[in-house]
């Protein structure tokens, strides 16, 4: 087959990408989480980003006493961080994989990493958007 019959899109345009969850766990001890975020890496398209939602209300029946601004604040950082540029802090100079592989490194906080899986796609950008409404909204 001749690749100018490739249609735009197709099996040879898709990327491998890398996505995690973000989860806030309130209470390490109960073991229950909160989806509130994806974090996507394609290392083809030097992409690494984050979208994040929080359904406070959800949160605040795991724990009344949870804290939601800073469980904000911290979401927020993530964003900043995948986004690169000055918002980045420390982290501006690395490239995406580096950025990628810190955020999904296990931590004990309240907002946490799930495992890494791997996808297709031709758009990762769309792809982040996808996997938020599919596994956090």
């Amino acid at each position: 087959m001749n690749d100018r019959h490739i249609i735009r899109g197709g099996p040879r345009d898709r990327h491998v990408y890398e996505y995690a969850v973000l989860r806030v766990v309130p209470r390490v001890e109960r073991g229950e989480c909160v989806n509130a975020g994806i974090l996507v890496y394609c290392r083809a398209e030097a992409y690494v980003g984050a979208r994040t939602h929080l359904d406070e209300m959800r949160l605040l029946a795991l724990d009344p006493r949870a804290d939601v601004a800073g469980v904000r604040a911290a979401l927020r950082a993530v964003e900043s961080l995948c986004a690169g540029g000055s918002a980045a802090g420390q982290a501006a100079s690395d490239d995406p994989g580096r950025r990628f592989r810190w955020l999904v490194a296990p931590r004990s906080t309240i907002v946490q990493p799930g495992p890494v899986h791997t996808g297709l796609t031709t758009d990762p950008a769309a792809e982040t958007d996808r996997l938020l409404d599919l596994l956090v909204r």
